[in-house]
């Protein structure tokens, strides 16, 4: 029988992707809670496996070779869940290029981007002292508005992102994706994109693995001792 993996998890769009990819790919786990605006990431137990002090991670007792593997950054957990499983990953060398490229789109562009979007959006202007800088908010902004225009044009050519197959790359995408109205976007000229977020969302084991622990899902723009620990931290 199959051990079922830990995951060191909170309800954002990165612990979002780990938790859809599981429930996809049917695979059981344990949850563990990192609250992020408590400074559970910090906790040193917690740093043996996530050394960056950030969640998602996860512990898979299965690991290679039979052998325990621990595993930080949800793309990288998700491209070795995907090898794990053989789901999701396309079933040709050209089909996880594609994934793969898309996969890295989103890690080094829409994560980070819409990211700081929320960021001075959201957060900045509701700190003591309040940051709000219209250059700041307007850089963010409209570096998530190109980066859809892309998806939107990609989705036009394909059901999914990397193709008529849904991906891990679809995982990662959609959860900061639908967050689209805090990014403060206007998706009326993006039919595929708009599409595409429904089907994803759709998809029954997707929705549940949105749905985890979304009780615990704060509001940072109110929480101010989170505040500091997720925008003031130092080293």
């Amino acid at each position: 029988m199959t051990k079922p993996i830990d995951l060191y998890y909170w309800p954002t769009p990165n612990g979002w992707k780990i938790t859809i990819a599981l429930e996809e790919m049917g695979l059981p786990y344990n949850l563990h809670m990192i609250d992020i605006g408590a400074g559970a990431q910090f906790d040193p137990e917690f740093l043996k496996i996530a050394p960056n002090n950030r969640m998602p991670a996860i512990v898979d007792h299965d690991g290679p070779d039979g052998e325990p593997i621990s595993i930080f950054e949800s793309g990288a957990i998700l491209q070795y869940l995907a090898r794990k499983t053989g789901k999701f990953y396309g079933t040709s060398a050209r089909e996880q290029i594609n994934v793969d490229q898309w996969l890295m789109w989103q890690m080094g562009g829409v994560g980070p981007m819409a990211g700081q979007a929320h960021h001075f959006l959201k957060y900045a202007p509701a700190m003591t002292p309040s940051h709000d800088l219209p250059y700041a908010k307007d850089r963010y902004r409209n570096e998530v508005g190109r980066l859809y225009g892309v998806l939107d044009r990609q989705l036009a050519k394909s059901e999914f992102v990397a193709g008529d197959f849904f991906s891990i790359a679809d995982m990662a995408i959609w959860p900061w994706a639908i967050l689209w109205e805090g990014q403060q976007q206007d998706i009326s000229d993006k039919p595929h994109f708009s599409r595409w977020l429904e089907t994803v969302g759709n998809r029954p084991q997707t929705a549940k693995g949105k749905s985890i622990a979304a009780e615990n899902r704060s509001n940072l723009e109110q929480d101010k001792k989170a505040q500091d620990l997720l925008f003031k931290q130092k080293g």
